[in-house]
Parts: structure tokens; C-alpha cells; sequence
């Protein structure tokens, strides 16, 4: 029986990780493909990765994504990371209940109704559509899962750390940025990649609120996809891939090795 289980398991976790990834591997296949047609390999070649670099329309685009997707997320995470010490130490405060209510919507919130209030709002105020507005529009619902991820942390945090920076004569301004801020710094960094991975995937909400110049990366590959997949979109998609794949190896990389130092840290104290 514990073997008949154990071969289901296997069996499970192998179609399930090929169904989940088995179409991302053809597309990086396909995307060195030597002909036009997407499904039929004649033989290996970079020349649409090339082609890709010499398409003006779309790197003007993934110009636009890369810089709405760094700017948003670093506001994202500096509001949600306000946001979350707020909703963790302040416990008591009028409004409270309103406040959380309205920082974690976007969360449940369907993306067309938010790009949709989003978009009657700009034109509510007279505000021109473009890159402001959308990079406005990005830092609006991402910032709420900013908000989750630092909260996470906050809850674990051990507040005697700073009892005792303070007790020790320490500002809470410098408490704060000397022992607080190092100790969650990781998950504000987690917050961050979420939030610009966030950006760069987002369709309904961006197709809402853009405007003339402002056509992100993911509103380029749908509007030619509908014409037709050329191997040129699927360049472009491996490209994307391999950054978001090397951010979430760094994260890793960066989290392991703080994670290591404070295990020595400890040790050391300890022995002290």
C-alpha cells in the first residue's frame, strides 16, 4: 500500500509540475526556432533574438515596463511597509478597522473593477492618461501584498530588541533604522520583487489606465499575440522568464546568506 501511494505521489507531482511548466520549456525551445512558424522546428537559431533587439515597438515598451515596474514597487513598498508597522504597533487607533479594510481590497478586488474605478477616477479629475497613470495605478494594488508579506514579519518581531536600543539611549527614530529596519529588510525586500514581478505581469489593470506612449511590455504581446505568435514574442517571453528566474535565484542567494550570518551571529553570542 505505502508503495502503491508512494508511485501515485510521484506520479502526481511529476504531471502536475510538467503541466505547470512544460509549455514555459516549448516556449524557450521555440523561441531558437530557425523558422516563422512557432510549431515546427527546422533547426536552432538566435536570429529573432536579434531581430527582437532591432524591433523598436517592443523595447520602447519594455522600457516603459521596466521603469514603471521600479518606480511603482519602490513606492509600493515604501507605503505598504508604512502601512504594515501602522496596522502591527498601532493597534488602537480610530479607523482602524476602515484603514485595513482599505489597504488589503485590491487583494480580493477583481482587476478589471480596480482598473476600471481607476480609470473613472483619472478622468474624474482631468488627469491626462500615460505613464504616471499607470505607474499610479501598479503602485495602488501592489502595494497591499507589500503590506502582507512586512506584517508577516512584523508579527514575529521580537520588540525587546528595540525596549532595549532604547533603554540604551537610542531615538525611536534610530531604533528604528539600526534595529528594526535590518531585522525585516529581507521580507522588504521580498515585498519589493513581489510587487515589481506584479508590475510586469499586469494586463487588465495597465490596459485601464494607460495612454498614448505608455504601452507596457504585456499590452504589446497581447495586442500582436491576437494577430498571430511570432517567434519574436516568444524571444521576448524567454527574456522575461530568465530575469524574473535570476531575481527569485538572487532573493535566494541573499536570504540563505543573511540567514547563515545570523546563525553565526548567534553562535558567537553565545559563546561570548
Amino acid at each position: 500500500m505505502n508503495a502503491s501511494w508512494s508511485r501515485f505521489n510521484i506520479a502526481s507531482i511529476v504531471l502536475g509540475f510538467a503541466f505547470l511548466y512544460l509549455p514555459i520549456v516549448l516556449l524557450v525551445i521555440f523561441s531558437f526556432n530557425e523558422s516563422k512558424l512557432v510549431t515546427v522546428w527546422t533547426g536552432f537559431s538566435t536570429k529573432w533574438y536579434v531581430s527582437l533587439f532591432n524591433n523598436t515597438s517592443l523595447m520602447d515598451a519594455a522600457w516603459v515596463t521596466a521603469r514603471v515596474g521600479v518606480l511603482s514597487a519602490t513606492f509600493a513598498t515604501i507605503l505598504g511597509t508604512m502601512a504594515a508597522l501602522a496596522l502591527t504597533r498601532y493597534t488602537r487607533f480610530r479607523g482602524r478597522v476602515l484603514f485595513s479594510g482599505m489597504v488589503f481590497a485590491p487583494l480580493v478586488m477583481p482587476e478589471v473593477i480596480t482598473g476600471l474605478s481607476l480609470l473613472l477616477l483619472f478622468v474624474a479629475i482631468g488627469f491626462d492618461r500615460g505613464f504616471m497613470t499607470v505607474t499610479l495605478a501598479h503602485i495602488t494594488f501592489s502595494m497591499c501584498f507589500v503590506a502582507v508579506v512586512v506584517q508577516s514579519r512584523l508579527m514575529t518581531f521580537d520588540r525587546s530588541l528595540e525596549e532595549a536600543a532604547m533603554d540604551l539611549g537610542a531615538t525611536p527614530v534610530k531604533t528604528f533604522f539600526q534595529i528594526t529596519l535590518p531585522v525585516i529588510m529581507p521580507a522588504i525586500v521580498s515585498g519589493w520583487m513581489l510587487a515589481f514581478t506584479l508590475s510586469l505581469d499586469d494586463l487588465v489593470i495597465a490596459s485601464f489606465t494607460s495612454g498614448p506612449g505608455a504601452t507596457t511590455l504585456p499590452m504589446k504581446i497581447y495586442s500582436q499575440v491576437r494577430l498571430g505568435v511570432t517567434p519574436e514574442i516568444n524571444a521576448v517571453c524567454t527574456l522575461l522568464i530568465g530575469v524574473v528566474a535570476m531575481g527569485v535565484i538572487i532573493a535566494s542567494l541573499v536570504n540563505k546568506r543573511r540567514e547563515v550570518q545570523r546563525v553565526r551571529d548567534e553562535q558567537a553570542a553565545q559563546r561570548g
